[in-house]
């Protein structure tokens, strides 16, 4: 009888690990950890411990054959999908992307004016947008401020409007199987009231084009397990020493970041089930955005004197105040929450012709307490940021290419 239940304990355990996803394995093939390693300088403390930091890197090398056809050559380091991160605004550019896909399926303009009501009492409602140029709100506006200033406001709105449940849905139906975008960001209303979505209408010249009802999304995306963390968390001004709960909170894994950003940039080079539907403008438009320097824009017109070059430039630059090259862009979307520090870009250096891909993530909470608002951004993640994507442009600056990529579909003028 010991044995039979033995047996069947194993076999369970078995069937368990039999259903558990390859990816959610580590994956290193230690081509970065050796690039890392020839400069203890920049990351002797990170890979001493690098379970400590939760440090996760994906690098993409780009070659253009002569008919500038490119070929991926990926390298990771500790990327697992079962190491949770918490995405922070990294989430904002699939955001971009379904909203600007469910416009094109609707027959709507991105600068037409959208209006927000608010069906309940934590929603707000949203009539006008006095850092628009003509002093409206609209889908193209709110992703301006998300990809130039990571707007926590614009988000939520393109959330609102593309809901809970087609957010979720969209993205697993192209292979982003994995996220879970569950909450609007920098707002307390918890996980039940972000099921529910405000009322919208896209209105122009008095005549509305659509109305969106306000909406209750009641599909469950749960996470395969609990997501506890750190050792306490301030709550109303008290520390509270249990794990910080992350079960409901957004969820990006790195690889699905990752695979996002060749999704928009080489849509050719992936399968036709996971483009996205958007337009040339729409692509044009995100490639302005998320590589424009805040400076370089006219509205919002306060951008140019509350924003350095370096606000949401982490990889390379490291959020550094001064003036940043312009022959050099990052396309990108990065985030900064509860002491996770992520990134995720194209590079491009115009000049030299060189282009790769970054994805990274690292864990800056020396005290692991989450909410006091005591994150080691300063003195790890930006420093690490930095370094990151200084050693492999440094890498990609010495290494041969076969032939020089044209990158004019990346090259766009920045205006407004």
């Amino acid at each position: 009888m010991l044995f039979f239940r033995n047996y069947k304990l194993l076999l369970f355990l078995s069937l368990q690990l039999a259903a558990l996803p390859v990816h959610a394995q580590y994956h290193s093939d230690n081509f970065i950890e050796k690039l890392l390693k020839k400069h203890p300088e920049r990351f002797s403390a990170i890979l001493q411990n690098p379970e400590k930091y939760r440090v996760q890197v994906l690098y993409t090398k780009i070659d253009r054959n002569k008919n500038n056809v490119p070929h991926f050559t990926t390298h990771g380091y500790r990327v697992n999908t079962g190491e949770y991160f918490y995405p922070a605004s990294t989430v904002k550019l699939p955001a971009v992307a379904l909203a600007f896909e469910k416009l094109n399926k609707l027959g709507i303009d991105k600068y037409t004016p959208m209006f927000t009501d608010a069906a309940r009492p934590e929603q707000t409602a949203v009539k006008a947008d006095t850092s628009s140029e003509d002093g409206l709100p609209s889908v193209a506006h709110y992703a301006k401020k998300i990809l130039l200033a990571s707007d926590n406001d614009a988000f939520n709105r393109l959330y609102e409007f593309i809901g809970q449940q087609e957010f979720n849905d969209s993205l697993h139906r192209k292979g982003f199987k994995d996220a879970r975008i569950l909450h609007r960001l920098d707002s307390p209303i918890g996980p039940e009231n972000n099921r529910y979505t405000n009322p919208i209408r896209f209105e122009k010249d008095g005549k509305i084009l659509f109305e969106q009802p306000a909406k209750y999304d009641e599909k469950e995306y749960n996470a395969p397990a609990p997501i506890m963390l750190g050792k306490g968390y301030m709550k109303d001004g008290a520390l509270v020493n249990e794990p910080f709960d992350f079960t409901k909170k957004n969820f990006f894994p790195l690889e699905e970041q990752h695979r996002l950003l060749k999704t928009l940039f080489f849509p050719d080079q992936v399968p036709a089930s996971q483009r996205f539907n958007l337009t040339e403008d729409d692509y044009r438009f995100m490639y302005q955005y998320m590589s424009q320097f805040p400076v370089e824009t006219s509205y919002p017109a306060s951008y140019t004197d509350d924003y350095y070059d370096g606000f949401v430039k982490f990889l390379l630059f490291g959020a550094t105040k001064t003036r940043l090259p312009r022959h050099i862009r990052l396309f990108n979307k990065c985030g900064d929450a509860y002491g996770f520090l992520l990134d995720n870009a194209y590079i491009a250096d115009f000049e030299k012709g060189i282009e790769f891909m970054v994805t990274a993530a690292i864990y800056c909470n020396e005290d692991g307490i989450f909410n006091d608002d005591q994150y080691d951004y300063d003195t790890v993640g930006f420093p690490f940021m930095a370094n990151l994507g200084k050693t492999i442009f440094e890498y990609e600056l010495s290494r041969k290419r076969p032939n020089r990529p044209d990158l004019s579909r990346f090259e766009v003028e920045y205006d407004k």
